[in-house]
């Protein structure tokens, strides 16, 4: 008896040991010193939306019944808000401290199409200080927070985003062009209201010129929010939901500190403008694993702020590990910038497949960004039918670069800016284990004359493409078994 006491004892000891370590074999071993990262602890108690008379039928708004269950958790000093079965059309969802958002297998969240419910709010955005509609789920400043389970987030994205032709079939342009209140801006280009185009008219990328409030509020359809928005949390975990359809960026976790991304899936459809599955933006101790992404634009990227606005809030991306995922169709698999004027620093790729994307590893940057891009580490990813670069570091992002110039027929001048706090540097990044095949181009390196890209190591790499690599304005570039097979 006693002999199966302290063997039950010992398996309780063992269990309880896996559990509290879920996560700590992402951190052992890394080149740089991380801190072990842990899931939020959130208290026992729960409650049910239907107890606060939400009705799941797609029909009922239920943003009252979300308010009152995420205070009544709050005021029990936090817990499980169980979302179950069924269809929760809702407006905005503020999450509070030791609060798990918990979708039962079968329940989807939807956000209503109706830009009423969605004040404008102070925020960032492309790595800017400026105003968009609240997002569909935030949270300011909260610790402990999570959303788990098995259900559906769906941001109800078509509402709120424009369309180029180009990206869509016959069929699916015909439907888009009967959308109610929606016009064609220009040629092939399809935006969702009057108010949207007037804000995209001399907008400065998704900024526009908007300064009083009356002006924002004329243009507040063009300020579409990202779906997921966690602003100074601390403590965060995503675990298990779909995320879908957002009307800009899907996941966009800025200045948190110790955040976990675990087995989601985050997509939104091929087409979808400005449609980021992932934004990690000046974060610090974050671990992206066992995860997919399909997005149509970038599919897993770290940023740090914008000019100006990113060197003056000065908080870098860093300590993150990406282990375990896929990435799908997208404008890059993994992703560092072009907002990086705050710095990314010790980031681990690894164990990750990109399947159709047209970058796979994409570093960007231009002048003006400014901010220290070092000490970024990948090891072992597979890649398949990259549509242009496998890898590539451009410091021309949204301009063109000295190798552009030339093949335009340009002439061959070199144009040497002095170094200043608005130049970008890129250095220390080591690649190696990396196996792509049936890409466009191998390698693209575009450095600045006056800062080129420095100490890069590739080692152990196999690429297949169409055209060979490029170097321009790099220094330092160490290859250790690299081996490109040029394909018909």
């Amino acid at each position: 008896m006693k002999k199966l006491l302290l063997t039950t004892v010992l398996m309780v000891l063992t269990l309880s040991a896996v559990a509290e370590n879920k996560y700590r074999q992402y951190t052992v071993g890394l080149p740089f010193n991380m801190p072990e990262v842990k899931a939020p602890e959130i208290p026992a108690s729960r409650v049910n939306l239907k107890d606060f008379g939400a009705v799941g039928t797609g029909e009922v708004l239920c943003t009252s019944a979300f308010e009152k269950a995420v205070d009544q958790l709050y005021k029990m000093g936090g817990g499980h808000l169980i979302v179950p079965r069924g269809i929760w059309l809702t407006g905005p969802i503020v999450l509070k401290s030791n609060i798990d958002l918990h979708l039962e297998a079968g329940a989807v969240i939807q956000f209503a199409a109706d830009e009423s419910l969605y004040p404008l709010v102070s925020t960032s955005f492309e790595g800017l200080d400026t105003r968009r509609c609240q997002s569909p789920i935030s949270a300011n400043g909260a610790t402990n927070i999570s959303i788990t389970g098995q259900g559906v987030i769906d941001g109800n994205g078509q509402y709120w985003r424009p369309v180029k032709r180009s990206k869509v079939t016959d069929s699916q342009w015909k439907e888009i062009l009967s959308r109610p209140g929606g016009r064609e801006m220009k040629k092939d280009y399809w935006v969702p209201s009057e108010s949207y185009e007037k804000g995209e008219d001399g907008a400065n990328m998704n900024i526009p010129k908007a300064q009083t409030d009356e002006e924002w509020q004329q243009v507040k359809r063009f300020l579409r929010p990202v779906m997921v928005s966690l602003v100074k949390c601390k403590n965060v975990l995503l675990e298990g939901v779909i995320f879908q359809n957002s009307p800009a960026w899907n996941l966009h976790p800025l200045m948190c500190e110790n955040i976990i991304i675990d087995n989601v899936l985050a997509r939104n459809p091929s087409y979808a403008q400005n449609g980021d599955a992932l934004d990690l933006e000046s974060c610090t101790n974050a671990l992206i694993v066992n995860s997919k992404f399909d997005a149509g634009d970038d599919g897993i990227c770290l940023k740090s702020g914008k000019d100006a606005d990113g060197r003056r809030r000065a908080v870098p991306c860093s300590n993150v590990v990406v282990d375990g995922c896929t990435v799908f169709a997208g404008h890059g698999g993994f992703v560092v910038g072009s907002e990086m004027s705050g710095g990314v620093r010790n980031i681990m790729v690894r164990n990750c497949q990109f399947l159709g994307t047209d970058v796979g590893l994409r570093f960007k940057s231009t002048r003006g960004r400014g901010g220290v891009v070092e000490n970024i580490y990948v090891d072992g990813v597979s890649m398949t039918d990259i549509e242009t670069y496998a890898l590539t570091f451009n410091m021309y992002y949204g301009g063109k670069s000295v190798a552009e110039v030339l093949a335009e027929g340009g002439e061959q001048k070199v144009d040497i800016k002095p170094v200043t706090e608005e130049t970008p540097i890129f250095r220390n990044i080591d690649i190696r284990n990396v196996i792509c095949h049936n890409a466009g181009y191998p390698m693209e390196f575009n450095g600045l004359p006056e800062m080129p890209i420095d100490r890069i190591t590739l080692r152990d790499i196999q690429i297949s493409a169409h055209h060979d690599a490029t170097f321009q304005y790099c220094k330092n570039i160490t290859k250790e078994r690299v081996n490109i097979k040029l394909i018909p």
